[in-house]
């Protein structure tokens, strides 16, 4: 976030003070990093486990609906990472021939950040599956 700073901070600068000249490079570059910080925030919420679920149901109390509920979540979550990851493939060969307008940097440094978070995803949607199946197991045994 520090660094989306940087290229807001030039842009604010130069529109409202005319202290430096009006880049425009600024305002690409902001988008860039701010695309980043979303797909980083999206993969550190998965892995720490406090990315969005719905509620519908009551929350359950015994051990095998409470292990359906939150294998629900992670499977959906799962499920669009895949997708994510197998058609941002595409996405990001789609960016490799493009170059941006004013940086004329190659896009595939931005649209490659769709399926790093898709693989990202799965990877830590699957982890957070396995450990509530381990605490499945353990609640089973203890209520038994």
């Amino acid at each position: 976030m520090a660094s989306l700073a940087i290229p807001v901070g030039m842009q604010v600068l130069s529109r409202y003070t005319g202290i430096i000249p009006t880049y425009l490079w600024t305002e690409e570059l902001a988008t860039f990093i701010f695309v980043w910080v979303v797909m980083i925030g999206s993969m550190v919420a998965v892995w720490d486990g406090t990315h969005f679920d719905v509620v519908i149901t009551a929350d359950a109390k015994r051990p095998l609906p409470v292990f359906l509920q939150k294998a629900v979540v992670h499977c959906s979550i799962g499920v669009f990472a895949v997708l994510f990851a197998w058609y941002g493939i595409e996405y990001a060969k789609i960016g490799s021939i493009q170059t941006s307008v004013m940086l004329r940097a190659n896009l595939f440094w931005i649209y490659v950040s769709v399926p790093i978070a898709g693989f990202a995803w799965a990877i830590f949607s699957s982890y957070r599956l396995y450990e509530a199946f381990a605490a499945y197991q353990i609640n089973k045994r203890a209520s038994q």
